[in-house]
C-alpha cells in the first residue's frame, strides 16, 4: 500500500528472474529508502536459509507513475522474489497485502502508517493483510479483514509453502511504546479562581470554538489550556478512526489501548518550523501538529513568539478543517479540524496589566509584540479573554472537569439535534448564511450595529453569532436572546488584540 496522506493506493509488486549476469534492480518510482531494500531483502533471504537466485532480478512497483517511499515494501519485495524463484506458492502470496520492513537477520520490523494502510486495503476489497507482529494490535483495529502477523520472513515463507527456511532471530521486534495523545491526570478543579476564563473554556468546549487567552505570567493560561480536553466529549467512531490513522502515520501511536477516544492535545514549542506545524518534508509531505491535533486541541503557548510565517499557515486549516500540502511529487491532503487555543502575555515583559506600573516595555515594543498576532488570524478566533492575576491567598477550587463535561455534553447534544439535518455537529462549523437566517432579528441587532461601526468584520459577526448559539445551548434555550449575543460580543472583545 502506497500512502498519500491518509489515502492508500494498492501497489502490485512484480518480480522477474532473467537469464543475465546477477543483478537486482527496483523500478517504479522508489525513493532512496525503498531503493536500499535491495540489500535488506538479499540479506534477509540469506539469513532465513532460503536460496537467492544467482541471476538478474527485476522488481517492478506498479503503477509506475505513483511515487513510493519508505521501507514498508521490503516484505512484499522479498515475497515476490521468492515467488518468482518458485520457492513459495505464488498463488497464495498473491491474495494478500504485505507490509513490513526487513532486518538483515530476517526479522520483520514494525512500520508507521499500518492503520491507514490496512483500512485502505479493506476499501480495495483485500481479504488478508500480512503485517509485522509489532503492528498486529494496530492492524486489528480495522474490522472485517484477516490480519496475519509475522515475526520473521522465514515464518511467512513456511506459511506459503517453503520447505527449508530457518529463522535465525525468532524474537519479534516490537513497536516502540508511545504515550497516548492528550494530557493525563489533570482536572479543571486544579485551577483556582479565574471564573471568567473557566466560563470561556466551557463555551469553547461546548461549541468547538477557538480561544485566545491574554494575561500576565502565572495567571493560569497554560493550566486552563491543558485541561480543555478533559471537558470535551470522547471521540465518536468516525473521528477516532481518522485521529488514530493520523497518529499511526506519524509514528506516535500506541495501539495497545485501541482507537484514540480522548481528544488529542498538541503543544508545539514556539521554535517549531512551519513544516513541523502544518506538515512537510521531501517527497510527499508528512502530517504536522495541526493534523495530529485533529478532533482535539492545538495549543500555542506564548503565541506571539511563534514566527509570523508559522502563524499565517494556520489560516487555511482554521477555515476549512484540512490542510493541503503541495510538493514536487504531488499534493497531500490531511485532516486538520482542531480547536486552537493560544496564550499570550500582554507585553514582552509580561507585566502590562492593572495599572501597568511594573511594566518596563516601551509602548512601541508592546504594539509590535501584540501585532505579531495578525488581524486575519485573530478574526478567526471566536473567544478572546483576559486572564488576570489570581486574587486572594487561597481561592477556592472550582468545579471538577466531570461536572463541566456533563454540561458540555448536553449543549453538544442540543446543537447536534438542531444541526443534524444540515450535516454539522457543532456551532463552530455552521455557515454564516444559515446563522443569519436562523438567529432572531432582535437578538442579532447588537451584532449588526458592531458591524456598521467597523468594530466587527463580516467574518467576526458570523463568529459572534456562533458563540451566541453556543451560550444559548448551555442555557437550554432554543435560540439566542439579546443577552446571549451581548455575552458573545464580550467574549470576543477582551483578548490581547484589544
Amino acid at each position: 500500500m502506497a500512502l498519500a496522506g491518509l489515502a492508500g493506493h494498492l501497489v502490485d509488486v512484480e518480480a522477474h528472474i532473467g537469464s543475465a549476469l546477477p543483478a537486482f534492480a527496483i523500478v517504479g518510482l522508489p525513493d532512496a529508502s525503498l531503493s536500499e531494500a535491495r540489500d535488506r531483502v538479499r540479506a534477509a533471504i540469506a539469513s532465513s536459509s532460503l536460496a537467492w537466485p544467482p541471476r538478474r532480478i527485476t522488481v517492478n512497483l506498479s503503477p509506475a507513475s505513483l511515487p513510493k517511499r519508505g521501507a514498508s515494501t521490503d516484505l512484499a519485495i522479498a515475497i515476490a522474489v521468492l515467488a518468482a524463484a518458485a520457492t513459495i506458492d505464488p498463488d497464495r502470496a498473491a491474495r494478500a497485502v504485505h507490509l513490513g520492513e526487513l532486518g538483515l537477520d530476517g526479522r520483520v520490523r514494525p512500520v508507521a502508517g499500518v492503520l491507514p494502510a490496512v483500512a485502505a486495503a479493506a476499501r480495495h476489497g483485500v481479504a488478508t493483510v500480512v503485517v509485522p507482529a509489532g503492528n498486529a494490535e494496530e492492524a486489528r483495529l480495522v474490522p472485517n479483514i484477516d490480519v496475519l502477523p509475522v515475526a520473521t520472513l522465514a515464518e511467512l515463507a513456511v506459511h506459503y509453502g517453503a520447505r527449508e527456511a530457518v529463522a535465525i532471530a525468532t524474537d519479534a521486534v516490537r513497536a516502540p511504546a508511545q504515550d497516548r495523545a492528550g494530557p493525563s491526570s489533570v482536572d479543571l478543579s486544579d485551577v483556582r479562581g479565574q471564573e471568567e476564563a473557566r466560563w470561556a473554556l466551557e463555551v469553547a468546549a461546548a461549541g468547538g470554538h477557538h480561544v485566545l487567552m491574554s494575561g500576565p505570567p502565572g495567571a493560569g493560561k497554560t493550566m486552563l489550556a491543558r485541561r480543555l480536553p478533559t471537558v470535551l466529549p470522547p471521540l465518536d467512531d468516525e473521528d477516532a478512526i481518522v485521529a488514530t490513522s493520523v497518529h499511526s502515520l506519524a509514528g506516535t501511536l500506541d495501539a495497545s489501548g485501541g482507537l484514540l477516544r480522548t481528544p488529542p492535545f498538541e503543544d508545539p514549542h514556539h521554535s517549531a518550523s512551519a513544516a513541523a506545524i502544518v506538515g512537510g518534508g521531501t517527497g510527499l509531505a508528512r502530517p504536522g501538529a495541526v493534523s495530529r491535533a485533529h478532533a482535539g486541541v492545538l495549543f500555542l503557548d506564548e503565541a506571539p513568539e511563534f514566527p509570523a510565517r508559522v502563524l499565517q499557515t494556520l489560516r487555511q486549516p482554521l477555515e476549512h478543517g484540512e490542510i493541503v500540502l503541495y510538493r514536487a511529487h504531488g499534493a497531500t491532503r490531511y485532516p486538520a479540524r482542531f480547536q486552537l487555543v493560544m496564550a499570550a502575555n500582554p507585553c514582552p515583559c509580561g507585566n502590562f496589566y492593572g495599572t501597568g506600573e511594573r511594566c518596563v516595555c516601551k509602548p512601541i515594543d508592546r504594539r509590535r509584540y501584540l501585532a505579531r498576532l495578525s488581524g486575519p488570524l485573530l478574526d478567526r478566533v471566536d473567544l478572546q479573554v483576559t486572564v488576570g492575576p489570581v486574587a486572594g491567598a487561597s481561592p477556592e477550587a472550582g468545579e471538577a472537569s466531570a461536572a463541566v463535561a456533563a454540561r458540555v455534553a448536553q449543549a453538544r447534544e442540543r446543537a447536534g439535534a438542531r444541526l443534524a439535518a444540515q450535516g454539522w455537529r457543532t456551532n463552530a462549523h455552521v455557515s454564516g448564511r444559515w446563522l443569519r437566517r436562523q438567529t432572531p432579528g432582535e437578538s442579532a441587532e447588537a451584532v449588526w450595529r458592531a458591524l456598521d461601526r467597523g468594530t466587527l468584520t463580516a467574518r467576526g459577526a458570523d463568529r459572534a453569532l456562533r458563540v451566541a448559539w453556543t451560550i444559548a445551548d448551555l442555557a437550554g434555550r432554543d435560540a439566542p436572546s439579546p443577552d446571549h449575543v451581548a455575552q458573545a460580543l464580550t467574549l470576543r472583545s477582551r483578548g490581547g488584540a484589544s
